[in-house]
Parts: C-alpha cells; sequence; structure tokens
C-alpha cells in the first residue's frame, strides 16, 4: 500500500478525501495520519515519510507552502487541494504532482491518481534499470571503483555506473547513470588513461564515452551518437572511422 499524508485544517474536508480514498482506490493507500496544521504535518512526514502528501493550501497561521520552507527533504509527491485556483500557478512552483479543486471531484481524484500511478510505475522501471546496468558484468570482467580526485579529496564510483565524460577546460565534467555531475580537477585525458579501454573510446575532443550505453550511430550530415537516457552527442569526423570499428568489434 502507499503510505499518503492528508493536511487540511478543515475535520469535513480531511474525513471527505479519506471516505473518496477509500471507495475508489481500496486497499491501494495507507493513511498514515490527518494532520490539522504545517506543525502537526512536518512531525508526521518525519515519522511516516509518506510516499504522498495531500496538502491544503489555505490554512491559519502557516498556509500549505510553509512546509517546503521548513523541510530540507522532499522525498513525496504533493498533491495540493484548494478552493482557490489562483493557488494553483503557486503550487506548480513547488514542483506539486498536481492539484484539485475543491469541492473534490471524484472524477479529477481519479484522473489525478492515474497520473500518480504512471508516474510511479515509470519510476519504478527507471529505477530497476539502473540496477541492472550497474550490475552489468561486462564480459566476465568485473571493474571496481575508481578513485576520482575531486576539490575535498576523492570520491569513489563505480566504473560501469559512468556514462560520459566531457572536458572543460582543464576540468573534466564525470556524466553518471543516476543523472549526477562529478566536477573533477583533471583533464579527459586523465579520464582516458585510467579508464577502461575496452569499453570507453574518445569519440571527439571533447568526449570519452561509455560504448556499453551507446544505443544509435548517426553517420548522416553532423555525426553523433545517442545514449541511453536520449542523450546525444557529437563525433568527431575524424574518429568516424575508428568508431565504427570499434562498433563492429566490441561485443556489447
Amino acid at each position: 500500500m502507499i503510505k499518503c499524508l492528508i493536511i487540511d485544517d478543515e475535520l469535513n474536508a480531511r474525513d471527505l478525501l479519506e471516505g473518496l480514498l477509500d471507495n475508489f482506490f481500496p486497499n491501494k493507500f495507507e493513511i498514515v495520519a490527518k494532520c490539522d496544521n504545517v506543525d502537526a504535518a512536518i512531525e508526521a512526514i518525519s515519522m511516516y515519510n509518506p510516499a504522498i502528501i495531500f496538502l491544503d493550501v489555505n490554512m491559519p497561521e502557516k498556509n500549505g507552502f510553509e512546509i517546503f520552507k521548513e523541510l530540507r527533504n522532499i522525498n513525496f509527491e504533493v498533491i495540493f487541494t484548494t478552493a482557490f485556483s489562483d493557488f494553483a500557478l503557486d503550487a506548480f512552483k513547488y514542483n506539486a504532482f498536481d492539484y484539485l479543486l475543491k469541492p473534490i471531484s471524484p472524477i479529477e481524484l481519479i484522473s489525478t491518481i492515474k497520473k500518480l500511478e504512471d508516474k510511479i510505475n515509470k519510476n519504478n522501471q527507471q529505477k530497476n534499470l539502473l540496477l541492472l546496468l550497474e550490475n552489468i558484468d561486462f564480459q566476465g570482467n568485473v571493474f571496481n571503483k575508481i578513485a576520482l580526485p575531486i576539490e575535498t579529496g576523492f570520491k569513489l564510483v563505480k566504473t560501469n555506473t559512468i556514462l560520459y565524460c566531457q572536458a572543460d577546460g582543464n576540468y573534466c565534467k564525470v556524466f553518471c547513470l543516476d543523472g549526477s555531475v562529478i566536477l573533477l580537477s583533471k583533464t579527459l585525458k586523465f579520464m582516458e588513461d585510467v579508464l577502461p579501454k575496452l569499453l570507453f573510446k574518445r569519440i571527439h575532443k571533447s568526449y570519452l564515452v561509455n560504448f556499453n550505453y551507446v544505443t544509435e550511430f548517426n553517420k548522416v550530415n553532423d555525426l553523433s551518437v545517442e545514449l541511453v537516457n536520449n542523450i546525444i552527442l557529437p563525433v568527431a569526423h575524424r574518429k568516424k572511422d575508428e568508431l565504427i570499428n570499434a562498433l563492429f568489434t566490441i561485443n556489447l
């Protein structure tokens, strides 16, 4: 069951939303708490770690937006509930998943939950894919972590989680599968020397690519490669033949 939290200063509104969720989505949501103010909601979020919060905007003392000013980590989806459509724009400034106008329509609630389920399923599929890719055994050889020199010391990264590296003057940016970017005070040549040459190929003066994540090579007009996550990088013309040869000789 998906843990959710209802935050609304009106008792009737809290009970109505709980009833709608129970009626239309039986055994899908666990309502871990119902709060009537922001301070109580912050405590409940810390205690129960909900996946979704239904948050009223217009409440006395502190409105719903105050939660985002007091919490450091927002690791839940937010569905705003409000009687005032003017709050909608502000809601999306806080990366709300959606908002429902009061009185809440069952049809609108069902539509919102359906979109939420689609997003959760998509995120789960992506997490499973990343987990699979992180644990790939490249041709029977498991490459260990590499120590990347950063400003404060070293960052240990699994070699097979690196998508590509990009030159940035005397620095180098390392782009990882999880979307993180690591800035190194080293050149791209340094990364080319320390990464496994079987898998990492220089395709351009500015790019070093993990061939395990190349999904397409475009040799029409401007040369380019496409990586997982729809990342497109340029290929230098002088690297064309070398790249084609590598594509046909590496057992991806």
